[in-house]
């Protein structure tokens, strides 16, 4: 073995470091195995879970030869190291994986797909959705609601709310109201910017409003939520946000707005879900309503950065997609009044490396239902319940921007008990929404082109 990096440095010590030092010599610094085995083929000598990971690091195993290390390595630096291990496996794992080609028909486990696109724009669409006579909103990040009619032309609606297009915030979610044909209302989430902190820098938050599209413009505005003053300081990260409409209950996430701590303080927004009326008006039966000092309007916290929000079909629960850091994405199951965690817990580590806690399940805190680590920096999601794609029925479809790929999860009793991916490589996958023809509509970007396009998958006879 290689000098070990002692445990006062595990704090800060980054985990390819931690890796060279202590573990490259038997298991190669490509983790391809050498004197001892590799750690990219998924064979394990326990269960292979991160628990007996962790373990084995901490208490070695003895009859291969392999020390304990449990002694010189902090559990955030052991921590570390399973992630690690998770990302390499994870890449060698998915090279395998088909990589099809729009235009052209692929097979997944249940259906075999044709893809075909739909449009394509300069920009990154943030966010996209149907109205009930089949047209399609979407949302460009830098400020923008488009509508393409069911003859495929595209159209601006104009005097749309002035967002804050910074970093990771601009124009962000749309959705029409389940009673769109009644009252034709639109709710839209985007950063704004509201001021500057005490350094001369310009900070904003994220905005609710709904309004009404009435020849190709948007009027009729209503502020459902801004945050109060005093807790404005986003720079331009984790705005969130997307909705789901419940009955007459609007949910919208805010993401921590790069303040992970404010994730556990309910005096402030960040790091939330938050529930309130369509109209904007706040339910007296907020689990945190009657509590001094708190929000009214949160309904869960300890979430990092939700950016994907949607109601069951059947069940009317409330489900998120949730980014976590450098691994440790999150499905969750959106119960009233709970703690998920964030940044207490976490399945992942700082994106340098270094750790940020040993912790991926403390009392009192809930756990995720599905985790990916490493992350695939899930994005939005859909059930489905179209009989176009019947053997898909029920299921929820994920999109991933960094891994950019389509997951499609089959869940049974609150438990995900299929995970596949049905597609990668074609783009940054942002959104999921099922077309009233039965169609998945998927809107994926090239970040360095900053073009976006829109593709349908339907089955291939």
């Amino acid at each position: 073995m290689l000098s070990i990096i002692p445990l006062t440095a595990a704090a800060t010590a980054k985990v390819e470091d931690v890796f060279k030092a202590n573990c490259a010599s038997c298991h190669g610094e490509k983790l391809q195995g050498g004197m001892a085995g590799s750690l990219l083929d998924s064979t394990w000598l326990s269960d292979g879970s991160d628990k007996s990971l962790a373990e084995a690091i901490k208490q070695g195993v003895k009859e291969r030869g392999m020390p304990a290390f449990g002694a010189s390595l902090s559990d955030e630096a052991i921590r570390t190291l399973v992630v690690f291990i998770r990302e390499a496996g994870y890449r060698a794992d998915t090279q395998t994986i088909q990589t099809p080609t729009l235009n052209t028909h692929f097979k997944t486990d249940y259906h075999s797909v044709n893809t075909r696109e739909i449009t394509s724009t300069t920009g990154i669409i943030w966010a996209m959705d149907f109205l009930p006579d089949g047209k399609l909103l979407y949302t460009l990040r830098q400020g923008e609601l488009w509508m393409i009619n069911k003859n495929g032309k595209r159209v601006q609606i104009k005097n749309t709310p002035q967002v804050w297009h910074r970093g990771q915030g601009g124009m962000l979610d749309v959705m029409p109201d389940p009673d769109y044909v009644q009252n034709g209302w639109i709710y839209l989430s985007y950063s704004k910017k509201t001021g500057k902190n005490g350094s001369g820098q310009d900070i904003g938050i994220t905005a609710i409003v709904r309004g009404k599209i009435k020849n190709n413009q948007w009027v009729d505005q209503q502020t459902l939520f801004e945050a109060p003053t005093k807790t404005h300081k986003n720079r331009g990260w984790h705005f969130g946000s997307r909705f789901a409409i419940s009955g007459e209950y609007l949910f919208f996430s805010n993401g921590d707005e790069g303040h992970q701590n404010d994730a556990q303080d309910l005096k402030t927004q960040n790091g939330k879900i938050h529930r309130i009326y369509k109209n904007g008006q706040i339910p007296k039966d907020n689990p945190f309503y009657e509590q001094a000092g708190a929000l009214k309007t949160i309904w869960t916290y300890g979430n990092r950065n939700p950016q994907g929000l949607v109601k069951h079909p059947t069940t009317h629960q409330i489900w998120s997609t949730e980014h976590g850091p450098r691994g440790g994405d999150e499905l969750n199951l959106i119960t009233k009044g709970l703690n998920y965690g964030w940044p207490k817990v976490t399945f992942g580590m700082n994106y340098d490396g270094t750790p940020i806690t040993p912790h991926t399940s403390l009392p009192g805190m809930q756990q995720p239902i599905h985790q990916w680590t490493p992350s695939i920096a899930v994005a939005g999601m859909n059930f489905y319940t179209n009989a176009l794609f019947d053997k898909w029925q029920g299921d929820l479809f994920v999109g991933s921007l960094a891994k950019k790929q389509l997951h499609r999860l089959r869940i049974k009793g609150n438990q995900v008990i299929e995970d596949e991916i049905i597609l990668k490589g074609l783009g940054r996958i942002r959104d999921v929404v099922t077309a009233p023809s039965g169609e998945i509509y998927i809107t994926m970007n090239d970040r360095q082109a900053n073009e976006s396009k829109v593709i349908a998958l339907s089955p291939s006879q």
